[in-house]
């Protein structure tokens, strides 16, 4: 997968708010709002081929055979910190689905990611896995992400980010061809400290007011 590795979310409702996310005026509080209310967008892209099961329920006025998800059909994972800013969003749709959590440090000088924290359901083969991170820079986290989640038996996962540089499209369709990203927006390139450009400085940092 090249081309269609990655998948730019073009919405107005999305670009509205990524603009505001975007924007130094914005606020923790308002930061974290939005961040969530994002979280909750992409989420429709991202479970768009989700498994469905028929169900019997009863109308007002008569049974039917409803749509659901299963309850096992799907994991998302956060990687730490800021990915939580997206789930928070995505588990006020599906609040049923469990989440597995990585955290990944990013050294400062080196960029290189370094895993801290990791914890799972025993179950990924069977599930969809669907991976959150406000920001795809060099692709150091995602990577490392994504091979810890194969190493523990996934086999259908999905990158999901808010804004995208090419750099870490281009790492993270090297090391996983077969994982789809779907993104907000896809921005020029990375500074020399590999923050994206135009970018909206570190998720993390402003999610929790601690620049």
């Amino acid at each position: 997968m090249q081309a269609s590795q990655i998948k730019i979310m073009d919405h107005p409702l999305l670009r509205h708010k990524l603009g505001l996310l975007r924007s130094e005026a914005t606020q923790t509080a308002d930061f974290r709002r939005l961040l969530r209310e994002v979280g909750m967008i992409l989420a429709c892209e991202a479970t768009r081929d989700a498994p469905m099961q028929p169900r019997p329920i009863v109308t007002p006025l008569e049974p039917m055979e409803a749509d659901r998800i299963p309850a096992d059909a799907l994991c998302f994972v956060s990687i730490l910190r800021a990915g939580n800013g997206l789930l928070d969003g995505m588990i006020d749709l599906l609040p049923f689905v469990p989440v597995a959590h990585i955290g990944i440090h990013r050294d400062h000088q080196t960029h290189e990611a370094r895993e801290y924290f990791y914890q799972a359901p025993a179950d990924l083969a069977s599930r969809r896995v669907i991976v959150v991170d406000p920001m795809l820079a060099t692709g150091n986290s995602a990577v490392a992400a994504l091979d810890r989640l194969k190493a523990d038996g996934a086999r259908s996962l999905r990158f999901i980010c808010l804004v995208a540089a090419p750099e870490g499209v281009a790492a993270v369709t090297s090391a996983h061809p077969d994982v789809e990203i779907i993104a907000g927006a896809l921005d020029r390139c990375l500074d020399e400290n590999a923050y994206i450009l135009p970018g909206l400085g570190d998720a993390g940092d402003r999610l929790y007011g601690t620049e």
